[in-house]
């Protein structure tokens, strides 16, 4: 069948009022949309069965098969096309019943034409959503494959074994491990051994949200709900209906927003700032961090039960130095993967490159681990990569010597020449503990004495201008 017009939805429209059918099948194209009319639910299945629907609208009560009966079938069918049941004011009752199995919203006879622009243009917004987290994760799996979990060490061994047992569950899980140990490459697995596999992964850093903002992030606002909300907006939460939503650095959120997190765990609902009535949607929450939780509750600065709630199975990612058998298969896979994108001849390690990877500690991990094989790609043209291609070769002594002057005085730091601001000498010395710290912000934030999310905000300000 056709496609429908640019930003048209297809829509299917089953009632057995006839003056209905003619008025949905002359308004609706003047709209851009395309519209099959059908006398009843039967007829309406037959043409879902043709091709594939952007939205459903039912009437409620027709003969033969009722609303509710052709809700159930689509959902079978179709599960992407978008129900709108329609119905008399005395069967309000049962179309609560129809948003409870899986309608996206109803309309009470007679319907008001611009009420009903409005559920389509939801509709449409929802499509578009959908249709660019599918297109967003092809090309990602396009230019880095399918994530893959390297590594036959005992600790490697058991995490894939505990991924392929919950990774067909709905239940919560809590990846724990320092920065840079892979903690979304384990959510993504999580994710693509699911049943939600054909749904979108969303990934938050919760660190680097806005802090004014997180709520409606995640959660989403109504138009004038505060100041600059101009218009109605979709959270997280919704954009992965469906999915998986994966909260990075779940430590960072505030307990205002720990405790809407935890009402959606329990109760599946959500509720948009501004709005009074929550609504339900369905959402699988993956989180990760690299702080102590336990210690957080201690302190008071995390909820207790949120924690509980979040960790029904936890994952304990160990650092690479604890698994040193490890690097030498992730940097060759790593090679092979930046030989992929650029086109050109794969890097090999020599015996030597090999064992400076093996004997440095990484502290960053494997994302640092990862620049370093991309600099030693680079360097080697596509040949042999040698010990001096790699970062390590003197790393143990920059740190010793980082370590000592850090010890006197704090890193080393000079006031930018001119006549700096305050900003920009707080900026300079930002940029002098990311560096000391290879660019791990959390061990940054930590010796700057700020939350990490003020890190981030920080670093913000400065790519603005």
């Amino acid at each position: 069948m056709d496609k429908s017009p640019q930003g048209g939805l297809r829509i299917l429209f089953a009632d057995d009022e006839a003056h209905l059918r003619d008025l949905m099948q002359m308004e609706l194209p003047r709209l851009g949309h395309e519209v099959t009319v059908c006398h009843d639910g039967t007829a309406a299945i037959r043409a879902l069965e043709k091709g594939p629907y952007d939205a459903a609208l039912l009437d409620l009560r027709m003969p033969g098969m009722t609303g509710i009966e052709v809700l159930g079938k689509i959902r079978q069918i179709s599960p992407d096309t978008q129900v709108i049941i329609l119905t008399g004011q005395a069967t309000v009752d049962t179309a609560v019943q129809a948003l409870r199995l899986g309608a996206f919203d109803y309309l009470t006879k007679p319907c008001k034409w611009a009420e009903l622009e409005v559920i389509l243009n939801r509709v449409a917004e929802r499509r578009d959503l959908a249709n660019k987290a599918t297109a967003f994760e092809t090309r990602l799996k396009a230019v880095e494959g399918t994530p893959t979990l390297i590594g036959e060490s005992p600790s490697m061994q058991s995490v894939r074994r505990l991924i392929e047992t919950i990774a067909p569950t709905d239940a919560s899980v809590m990846i724990l491990g320092e920065t840079g140990t892979g903690k979304e490459l384990i959510a993504r697995n999580l994710h693509d051994k699911s049943h939600r596999s054909g749904h979108a992964f969303i990934p938050v850093n919760c660190g680097a949200l806005p802090e004014n903002l997180v709520e409606s992030e995640l959660f989403g606002h109504r138009k004038g709900a505060f100041t600059g909300a101009d218009s109605h907006r979709k959270g997280l939460f919704e954009v992965a209906n469906g999915g998986t939503l994966f909260l990075d650095e779940v430590g960072e959120l505030d307990k205002s927003v720990q405790v809407k997190l935890l009402r959606f765990l329990e109760s599946g609902e959500i509720r948009r700032v501004g709005e009074n009535d929550p609504f339900r949607v369905d959402v699988r929450v993956l989180c990760a961090t690299n702080r102590d939780l336990r210690e957080m509750i201690e302190t008071d600065a995390f909820r207790e039960d949120l924690f509980f709630r979040m960790n029904t199975f936890e994952i304990q990612l160990s650092p690479l130095r604890e698994r040193r058998c490890d690097i030498t298969p992730l940097a060759r896979h790593m090679l092979k993967r930046y030989a992929s994108r650029r086109g050109g001849l794969e890097s090999s390690l020599t015996p030597e490159a090999i064992s400076a990877l093996e004997s440095h500690d990484w502290p960053g991990n494997i994302r640092e681990l990862a620049n370093a094989i991309e600099r030693a790609s680079i360097l080697s043209g596509g040949g042999l990569i040698l010990p001096e291609h790699l970062p390590t070769q003197g790393a143990s002594r920059r740190s010793s010597a980082v370590a000592t002057t850090s010890s006197m005085s704090g890193p080393h730091f000079a006031i930018p020449d001119g006549s700096p601001t305050l900003r920009d000498i707080e900026m300079k010395y930002i940029h002098v503990v990311l560096e000391k710290h290879n660019g791990n912000k959390p061990s940054a934030a930590k010796e700057l004495g700020i939350a990490l999310k003020t890190l981030y905000n920080k670093l913000n300000q400065l790519q603005q201008g």
